[in-house]
């Protein structure tokens, strides 16, 4: 009777492994009976040995089969031999092989004795079919030279066969499973030239199963599911054709390759069935695929599938939280940050699951700081989410801290660290959940910067970067200041804040750092160490400074130096200027002498005098009653003469002259009568002597660049004034410049500069005189034909005259809001050249007004009150009706 197996393997093309049907450990070897076909052996393949293989291969493996025993032979390895029925054919082997040529009938079949008439004519039948397939010169009678294979066994260099097969799906056959993971595959790299190696199944690592160690001969047992995992694959892939996709190399030097069977991706099945966990390490190598691992790998975790039947669910970290909002208030360095919630209390966290370059790597060390900067650039200041992933444990000299997924606008701030090259990717344990739900993202990302060798992987470490200490003593500081002091509005970096008006900054186009010192103000003292007391609101006033200045790009204006190498000037955060915040807050006070050397005291005094109403900060238990009992002991009493306007609108009188105004804002440029003026005028009749003496013909020594003072003829009159380059165009070699002393501004050709070199000219001997000023409660029309006239009829109004401005209010940049007047015909606010614009229908009084103007309220009724008699007279912007109605 028949007896019933699966086919697990072939041996060759006369020899098949046997196991039972519902007990595969229970194996038999069976070898076709009075046949034999050439043989597979590593030390060379005989003709037609892979070709006869393969027919059976394809005929019965991982089939069932029925099977009958004709003999077995008792010496050595006890072998029996038979015949195969195959399922759904009538045919049975050794039949079928020897008709299509792939096996020969053995010569000494048929001679014994008592061999039955039945075998005999079995014999007769093979051999006539055995004539036929010579004769039609089939399989191994095709010749000996058309069944040669060369197998390899050895790989020379395993990158090099990577990279010439990559994206090219190779065919394969399985000839053993060695792991769960790991194969021995034969790839058909040609027709006759095969390749049979250890290949690992890219994505997966499975437990490893039972196995004989070759040194000692011991058997080692398998891990938990190892076994399982191996039967799993063996089943599904042993001596079955597959399709194979090269994708790198092990440390080992074995190819790691994906692996598809005819249902699909092998991984993803051992994955589902709970038998493998993903392999971090292969990452970057899958890509996006990597993604359906993971979730598969989630979904058998779910299901306590497999190794994770005893799986316990981690412990959130205390306080996890998913997507919290948080502002970044400091940089400690490329994977560590200092957060803070809108409550205001800040913690420090890590970065999930990447490392800043290492401090103890020669090649990483040098990148720390761009690192730094890169991160600092994009975070601090910036409102990010954040989601907890775990906590890094306490180690020595390090702190436990929760290690975070941050993100910033739609952009996973470790991703973007990593795929710049300034972070490495950490290698986590298999069972360490305390990582980057991005993990495979970042590994992809670190794979291309490593290739493209981004940031620490690049080959030239960066230019070392030594900052100057301007402050490092008085002697220096008073060389640079005067640098320092000819450019406004310095872009620099606050890297330390000391106290609320004293910071460390850095200027990295002079590569320089220095102290700043807020002119102006006195803020109170902070604690220096744990033994010292605060002055009060001192550690507040050096909180809001770390709040709002630490690690921020930040403007800066140099003023003068103090007795210790400081330097004294504006600082200013979003264009606001620092100094004005403090004092607003009540957090400092102004130091007249000081705030009246910036020329911002009409500003700081503003600022104070809304802190003392408010009763913030250092007056909050300011009494205004007191104050004007004080002022009154010191000063004796005033003329009752003052009208009651002077109450109501502070006046700050100053002689001025207008210099230029911009037809396309209806901003003006002032020039200061006085000390400055004089000088300027001595200044000019120096410089236009020194510029007649051919001798001083002396043309720039190269092209202009955009900030550069020059000397530059003007059109109009060809004197020589001096001016700042605004813009430069090097193909028709012209450069746009300022008049720094009168505000206007023309482009000129390079051969109208000099160089403005001369120490008895420079910005440092006279500062620019022309002052940035606008208009008091005017708003200009937009219409460019108006304009025209605004600028017409403000020079006929003003050039060429001495005039008095009134500064309403100094902007936090600087430019002074004035009331213009002239003094001949002016009794006094309301008389201004302000009011003749509005008169005449070329400005309207805002709709909008800011606080200083909304203060002013009899000014603005008075303004009003002209703004609708033009209306009325259909004047200037007014002559088609009321703009204002729609």
């Amino acid at each position: 009777m028949p007896l019933e197996a699966r086919v697990k393997s072939v041996l060759s093309g006369d020899t098949v492994v046997l196991s039972h049907i519902s007990n595969p450990s229970q194996e038999r070897v069976l070898s076709l009976a009075y046949v034999s076909a050439p043989r597979l052996r590593r030390e060379g393949d005989e003709p037609f040995s892979f070709h006869s293989r393969e027919f059976l291969r394809e005929l019965v493996v991982g089939k069932v089969i029925q099977f009958d025993v004709l003999y077995s032979i008792p010496t050595g390895a006890k072998r029996e031999y038979g015949t195969i029925k195959l399922p759904a054919f009538d045919a049975s082997l050794p039949d079928i092989s020897v008709q299509e040529g792939w096996t020969r009938v053995r010569d000494e079949a048929g001679k014994r004795s008592d061999d039955s008439e039945e075998t005999l004519a079995f014999l007769d039948k093979l051999r006539a079919l055995q004539d036929h397939a010579r004769s039609e010169g089939k399989g191994i009678w095709a010749g000996a030279s058309n069944g040669l294979t060369e197998t390899t066994y050895e790989i020379e260099d395993a990158n090099a066969l990577v990279q010439g097969h990559k994206d090219q799906p190779l065919q394969g056959i399985v000839e053993r499973v060695l792991n769960g993971d790991r194969l021995a595959l034969r790839l058909l790299l040609s027709p006759h030239g095969h390749l049979q190696t250890v290949v690992a199944v890219a994505g997966v690592r499975a437990p490893a199963a039972k196995r004989v160690n070759p040194a000692d001969g011991k058997e080692q047992p398998a891990e938990p599911f190892g076994d399982e995992a191996h039967q799993f694959v063996e089943s599904r892939l042993l001596q079955r054709k597959v399709q194979a996709t090269l994708l790198g190399v092990t440390p080992q030097g074995q190819l790691i390759a994906t692996v598809l069977h005819p249902n699909g991706n092998i991984a993803k099945f051992l994955l589902d069935a709970g038998l493998a966990r993903c392999h971090d390490l292969h990452a970057p190598l899958l890509g996006p695929d990597m993604v359906s691992f993971r979730h598969a790998e989630k979904a058998a975790k779910d299901a306590r599938k497999g190794i994770f039947t005893n799986l316990v669910a981690p412990k959130g970290p205390a306080g996890r939280a998913a997507d919290v909002d948080y502002v970044v208030g400091r940089v400690l360095n490329a994977d560590t940050l200092f957060i803070r919630s809108k409550a205001g209390t800040e913690k420090k966290i890590s970065l999930s699951s990447v490392r800043q370059p290492k401090p103890s790597d020669p090649k990483q060390a040098p990148f720390a700081a761009d690192a730094k900067e890169f991160l600092r650039k994009r975070l601090i200041g910036k409102h990010v989410k954040v989601t907890v992933n775990g906590k890094k444990p306490a180690t020595e000299g390090y702190e436990e801290r929760d290690v975070a997924t941050v993100v910033q606008g739609n952009t996973n701030v470790a991703l973007a660290l990593v795929g710049a090259g300034y972070a490495s990717v950490i290698r986590h344990r298999q069972d360490d959940e305390d990582r980057s739900p991005d993990y495979d993202s970042l590994m992809i990302a670190e794979a291309e910067a490593q290739k493209d060798g981004k940031g620490m992987w690049s080959q030239k470490p960066p230019k070392p970067k030594q900052l100057q200490d301007y402050s490092e003593n008085l002697q220096k500081a008073k060389v640079q200041v005067s640098v320092l002091q000819r450019q406004k509005r310095i872009p620099a970096v606050v890297d330390f804040v000391k106290s609320g008006s004293r910071f460390t900054v850095i200027v990295p186009r002079e590569n320089a750092k220095f102290t700043l010192v807020l002119s102006g103000i006195r803020a109170p003292r902070s604690a220096r160490n744990p033994d010292e007391q605060s002055e009060p609101f001192g550690q507040e006033a050096h909180d809001m400074a770390n709040r709002r200045c630490m690690q921020r790009d930040v403007e800066i204006d140099v003023e003068t130096v103090d007795r210790i190498g400081g330097f004294i000037g504006s600082l200013y955060v979003n264009k606001e200027n620092f100094t004005r915040i403090l004092l607003e807050e009540g957090l400092a006070t102004v130091h007249a002498y000081s705030a009246e050397q910036s020329g911002n005291a009409t500003e700081y005094f503003a600022a104070e005098k809304n802190a003392k109403d408010a009763r913030k900060g250092l007056w909050h238990d300011w009494d205004p009653s007191k104050e004007v009992e004080e002022e009154q002991e010191e000063e004796p009493a005033q003329d009752n003469g003052v009208d009651n306007e002077a109450a109501q609108r502070r006046k700050d009188y100053r002689d001025v002259m207008l210099t230029h105004v911009d037809a396309g804002s209806g901003r003006i440029k002032l020039q200061q009568i006085g000390a400055g003026t004089s000088a300027l005028t001595e200044l000019m009749d120096a410089f236009r002597s020194f510029h007649l003496d051919k001798a001083n013909d002396t043309p720039l020594p190269g092209p202009p660049k955009a900030g550069d003072f020059v000397a530059s003829k003007f059109t109009e009159d060809n004197e020589w004034y001096r001016a700042k380059v605004r813009r430069n165009d090097r193909e028709k070699q012209q450069a746009e410049v300022v008049y720094i002393d009168f505000g206007n501004s023309e482009t000129v050709p390079w051969s109208r500069l000099r160089p403005l070199s001369q120490p008895q000219f420079s910005v440092q001997k006279l500062r620019a005189q022309a002052i940035d000023a606008m208009f008091s409660f005017l708003q200009f029309p937009l219409n460019t034909d108006y304009m025209n006239d605004v600028v017409e009829f403000i020079g006929e109004q003003a050039f060429d005259r001495q005039l008095v401005a009134n500064v309403d209010y100094v902007s936090p940049e600087g430019t002074l809001h004035v009331t213009l007047l002239d003094p001949s015909v002016s009794k006094n606010l309301d008389h201004s050249i302000n009011a003749d614009i509005v008169q005449v229908g070329l400005a309207m009084v805002p709709r909008k007004l800011k606080a200083w103007e909304r203060a002013a309220t009899d000014t603005l009724t008075h303004l009003r009150d002209v703004e609708e008699e033009a209306k009325q007279a259909r004047s200037g912007m007014w002559e088609y009706g009321d703009l204002t109605e729609d």
